[in-house]
């Protein structure tokens, strides 16, 4: 059987047509899927990429601040965040904030009641806080004593209370074994740049600190301290402390001059020598239950406070901004 193809230059011309239209389609749905491809390799690709968080103008709330200090650690406690953050674990002279240690050891190692007599030892610190040969004090009530005022005759006093240490180690001097239980505590709670010479921060010599840490290892002790003791540093917030011995009521103000300025104060301590400058560790309840603690290092005597004013409200419009 024969087959009679009768094409026609018409039939020819639409058949080109239709196969150029038919190219053209293919060629299309070809370009749309390596497009798709393309995006979708893209957006894993910037999946890879670490971006800042957009936090409306939060990073800002630092940028700017004219600071004395040489280190600071801003952290909110509750969050479990850094708000900001500078030489913050570098080793500096600590001064006074050596006793937020003291104070530690203190507690965790007495009894509930334990009394503790000054004696004439205790007096031969630097500092005059007006404390007398033979007046006895409950542990807590010299605690907050210390803390207030920073007395070094109190930290002294505080390193041989008769409880801190257990059977089998009295070949040692008291103060002593306190002192190194104060480095060993520094150890196991993280305070990976902190050691202590002696337990009231006072200079040991004129090229030596009675103590060094960092501003990130004093806000880890704050922070443990508010947390394992929450009212144990009450006192410390408070301007003016009335407080009692067996013989004598003392008045006395603390040594944190804004302790009574800025708002919702929980904890507060103070450290000057000629070494350190101005140290100054605060806390600080923002909202309830919302704390952060603000930890500075090597400013001047003065300067640490106008420093933790500038960190605190800045702190403050970070949060807000968050």
């Amino acid at each position: 059987m024969e087959l009679n193809w009768n094409i026609t230059k018409q039939n020819m011309i639409v058949a080109t047509v239709l196969l150029f239209f038919a190219i053209g389609i293919y060629l299309a749905i070809q370009a749309m899927l390596f497009f798709e491809a393309e995006y979708e390799k893209n957006l894993l690709d910037e999946d890879d990429i670490v971006f800042p968080v957009p936090q409306a103008g939060a990073d800002n709330s630092f940028k700017n601040l004219s600071l004395e200090a040489q280190a600071y650690f801003v952290w909110d406690a509750r969050d479990q965040r850094v708000l900001a953050t500078s030489e913050s674990e570098t080793q500096l002279p600590l001064a006074s904030l050596t006793k937020l240690m003291t104070i530690l050891i203190a507690i965790e190692n007495s009894l509930d009641g334990d009394i503790v007599t000054i004696d004439q030892a205790d007096l031969n610190k630097e500092g005059e806080n007006n404390l007398a040969v033979g007046e006895s004090w409950r542990l807590t009530d010299l605690i907050d004593f210390m803390v207030v005022v920073s007395s070094n005759d109190a930290a002294h006093s505080l390193a041989s209370v008769r409880n801190a240490f257990s059977e089998g180690e009295n070949e040692m001097p008291s103060r002593q074994l306190f002192l190194q239980k104060m480095n060993e505590k520094a150890e196991k709670i993280g305070m990976t740049q902190t050691y202590y010479l002696n337990e009231s921060g006072l200079d040991a010599t004129v090229a030596m600190s009675g103590g060094y840490g960092s501003a990130k290892d004093t806000t880890i002790l704050l922070e443990y301290i508010l947390r394992e003791y929450p009212s144990l540093l009450d006192a410390s917030a408070q301007e003016i402390l009335t407080t009692n011995s067996d013989l004598l009521t003392h008045q006395i103000q603390n040594t944190n001059q804004i302790v009574a300025k800025l708002p919702g104060v929980i904890a507060s301590k103070t450290g000057w020598t000629d070494l350190a400058g101005g140290n100054l560790a605060m806390a600080f309840d923002i909202g309830i239950g919302h704390n952060i603690i603000i930890v500075l290092l090597g400013s001047s005597k003065e300067g640490r406070f106008t420093d933790m004013e500038k960190l605190y409200w800045a702190s403050i419009d970070k949060i807000s901004r968050i």
